[in-house]
């Protein structure tokens, strides 16, 4: 009997019967039992800089999500912006030309209410020029080159008549001056409401507007003012005092016009 619990008593003290951890030398469990607290102390670390990473990453992707979203914006209202800034300039190219009607002067609002319907009449004749093939100077400078002719010529020579009538010693000076002055004014005058007329059609031929610059009313001031002193004459015998008036409303007429004709090179130089 005391044989056998000593067998088992050796038996269990037996290495065969230790635990595989009891079985390892001591100095692999204690490499084990550090590799251990090693990893128990370093997983909260890892853990917290997964989890930074993570939210790193998810603020980059928001902002550039964020930015592809704003930048998206910006072009689309960019591209609105420059298909709302064509599509007006294409109406303005389209649409009459704005007129801004500030003056205080009735002449000036009056020609341009008048200045389509006044286009819609010229536009046949314009039509009918552009049809001759004329050369692009002579329908640009033939009308200054006439009405130039017309004012040095025919005006400042029946201007000169005008004056002799008043200012001539010899009677018989005065006689000719006075028999040579009316003819030559009023053809003057005839010349000169020709001559708007085809100002009017080479402005409407060229593509231009009308009564749309100093050079138009200052050559409808012109006609009515001849008009007023051709009317004057009638009344030379009821009232002689008007022939003075007549003298030096007639010499102020063709400084006006004189002013005219260098409106008229400043529009032909213009285009």
């Amino acid at each position: 009997m005391a044989s056998a619990a000593l067998f088992r008593s050796a038996a269990l003290a037996s290495p065969l019967n230790a635990s595989p951890l009891a079985r390892t030398p001591p100095s692999l469990r204690r490499a084990v039992r550090g590799l251990a607290g090693l990893s128990r102390r370093n997983i909260p670390r890892g853990l917290a800089l997964r989890a930074e990473q993570q939210a790193q990453e998810s603020s980059n992707a928001w902002q550039q999500e964020a930015q592809e979203s704003s930048n998206a914006w910006q072009q689309e209202a960019q591209e609105s912006s420059n298909a709302w800034q064509q599509e007006a300039q294409e109406k303005g190219n389209k649409a009459p030309r704005e007129r801004l009607l500030m003056s205080v002067a009735p002449m000036p609002v009056a020609a341009l209410a008048a200045a389509d319907a006044l286009r819609e009449l010229l536009q046949p004749y314009g039509e009918l020029v552009r049809s001759w093939n004329l050369p692009d100077w002579l329908i640009h400078w033939g009308h200054p080159g006439n009405m130039a002719v017309v004012l040095l010529a025919m005006g400042g020579y029946g201007s000169y008549l005008g004056w002799q009538i008043r200012l001539a010693s010899s009677p018989e000076a005065k006689a000719a001056a006075r028999a040579g002055h009316p003819p030559i004014m009023a053809f003057m005058f005839l010349f000169f409401a020709i001559g708007a007329t085809g100002g009017l059609t080479s402005l409407v031929t060229s593509g231009r507007p009308i009564f749309e610059s100093p050079h138009a009313y200052s050559g409808m001031a012109g006609l009515v003012l001849l008009t007023i002193q051709a009317a004057m004459t009638s009344q030379f015998k009821s009232n002689p005092d008007l022939r003075g008036v007549h003298a030096y409303l007639g010499s102020a007429i063709m400084l006006l016009f004189v002013v005219h004709g260098i409106l008229g090179l400043q529009l032909g130089l213009s285009y």
